[in-house]
């Protein structure tokens, strides 16, 4: 690559090179870019139609992603920091979450808080 480095004070502060270098310099980056936005796509989590099927029929969104996690009412407690039965009245909506325990909750099952927020604004 044929680079003049031009100096400031000293100090290299630009450098130019001959125009066709620069366009298959730009050529790689965008190349790099496209490869690191194809991998970022890769790695999104994606859901069975059985998983969305029961949030659209209005199934208690914890439940659903409880059990999409593999998770029991018990361990999902214990990693949230919560009781089994809170959960259990949680699911039913015969109790509201507080924005903390939907945080760990949410947290526990990798996913964010409105993912299970919208059960408590069904109810």
């Amino acid at each position: 690559m044929n680079v003049q480095i031009i100096e400031l004070n000293g100090v290299p502060a630009l450098a130019v090179l001959p125009i066709d270098e620069w366009e298959t310099l730009l050529e790689r980056l965008e190349t790099l870019q496209d490869i690191a936005d194809a991998k970022a796509a890769m790695s999104e989590e994606t859901f069975p139609a059985a998983f969305i099927d029961r949030l659209l029929a209005g199934e208690a969104p914890l439940k659903v992603w409880r059990e999409y996690r593999g998770l029991t009412l018990q361990s999902l407690a214990e990693t949230s920091g919560t009781t089994r039965q809170m959960l259990s009245m949680v699911e039913n909506g015969k109790a509201n979450p507080s924005a903390d325990l939907l945080a760990r909750l949410a947290r526990a099952l990798d996913c964010d808080m409105d993912d299970l927020h919208g059960e408590t604004q069904r109810r």
